[in-house]
């Protein structure tokens, strides 16, 4: 009787142990090997600043740049940016960290994501909590548009104020970087040659306003879409551009069938390789 116990004790716990083991997530170095979150917030903490890429509809990856900024902010001093907010929006996301205008009038007066509620506003929170700066980096998406329409010379006839919000023109640009290729190619031809260069301005803006806004005894957190920093392009090609000796880790996420072993085409995308299951959950 008692070997009978014994053995469905076991059978029991290898099914609760089996369902257990449905991982969320797995976290890889660029080169493909496993590695703990431990060690990424040690390797972080280290640097001039982390630009870390998302998927926007996953929630995971929410979760993880919140519990990031959490842990990195009880090492050392930081200051966040994110794609999400644009630069003519700056003195509204000052005026609600700084308590002038309350969260009703700036939904109101920014343009927010509509997943804003969800997915940035805990991370804006915690700044204005903790009295930190954070900076809108991305150009006002209607001058991006206007580069996808007319090209780089379309910003020529912005106003200066209007300037301010974007890159210094002209801005450097290479149609050869893979990244841009594979937007051009992804989308068919559809957009021609503006539609990687409407995705530069973006990169291009985001590293001048983080590089603007950083301070040199601060780190620099970023969240922006991964294809923004990808394969060390985008942003961080702008960056090291202007600063190659910047110390900056980045962070990709991808979706795989199967978490416990990253694919081939999935190495190498940046410092470290969020996994997460194809399965998982949208927040839109």
């Amino acid at each position: 009787m008692l070997k009978k116990t014994l053995l469905v004790a076991i059978f029991l716990f290898s099914i609760v142990n089996t369902a257990q083991n449905k991982p969320a997530y797995k976290l890889y170095s660029k080169n493909g090997k496993k590695v703990s979150y431990k060690r990424m917030i040690s390797k972080m903490s280290k640097a001039d600043m982390v630009l870390f890429g998302e998927l926007h509809n996953n929630p995971i990856i929410h979760w993880l740049q919140f519990e990031t900024t959490e842990d990195l902010y009880k090492k050392r001093k930081i200051m966040l940016g994110a794609e999400m907010l644009e630069a003519d929006n700056q003195k509204e996301l000052e005026d609600y960290l700084t308590g002038t205008i309350d969260q009703k009038t700036f939904d109101t007066v920014a343009r927010l994501w509509s997943n804003y509620t969800t997915d940035y506003k805990p991370l804006v929170d915690f700044a204005k909590q903790n009295n930190l700066k954070f900076i809108a980096t991305n150009i006002p998406r209607k001058f991006a548009s206007l580069v996808y329409r007319g090209g780089f010379e379309a910003l020529d006839e912005l106003s200066a104020e209007e300037k301010s919000w974007i890159a210094p023109l002209p801005i450097k640009y290479d149609a050869t970087l893979p990244g841009y290729i594979k937007m051009k190619e992804m989308m068919g031809g559809h957009g021609g040659d503006n539609l990687p260069k409407a995705q530069a301005i973006k990169d291009a803006t985001m590293a001048h306003f983080i590089l603007k806004n950083k301070k040199e005894e601060e780190l620099f957190i970023h969240y922006n879409g991964a294809y923004h920093s990808d394969d060390f392009e985008g942003i961080y090609w702008y960056l090291k551009q202007q600063k190659p000796e910047l110390n900056i880790i980045t962070v990709s996420v991808v979706e795989q069938e199967n978490v416990k072993k990253i694919t081939k085409n999935n190495k190498h995308k940046a410092d470290f390789i969020i996994v997460v299951p194809t399965t998982m959950t949208k927040t839109y």
